[in-house]
């Protein structure tokens, strides 16, 4: 499946993949800490993803408590396949080498890496 939330999406899901369910209130003040948004938009884009199959929601109590529909890894995967092909044609290395001359990985990090890549090495 292919998973194309939009950036509010997102934001929604991440709360959600974090908190495991949450009520739009909730949801709505998660968001409020970090960006000016308002209520009715918070249900509207929670109303679209249950139409998306992006979230599932509990509709037993008088407030609707919603849950993710997808995971968080499926959805990771998905964004960056379609990113790695739109944005850098494919190329695997491309992302990669941009990925890390952005940021300035730990020591721990880099560690991490080169193991990963050992073992993707080591695949038969």
């Amino acid at each position: 499946m292919n998973y194309k939330p939009t950036a509010s999406e997102l934001e929604i899901l991440a709360i959600l993949w974090n908190e495991e369910k949450a009520s739009v209130r909730e949801i709505h003040e998660k968001l409020s800490e970090n960006k000016e948004t308002g209520y009715t938009t918070t249900l509207k884009t929670l109303q679209n993803m249950f139409s998306k199959g992006l979230v599932k929601r509990n509709e037993d109590k008088r407030s609707h408590v919603y849950y993710p529909a997808v995971s968080q890894q499926d959805t990771q995967k998905s964004l960056v396949k379609n990113f790695m092909s739109t944005a850098f044609g494919g190329s695997a290395k491309k992302l990669v080498m941009q990925a890390l001359g952005q940021s300035k990985p730990s020591k721990d990090e880099i560690s991490e890496i080169r193991k990963f890549l050992d073992q993707l090495e080591n695949k038969p």
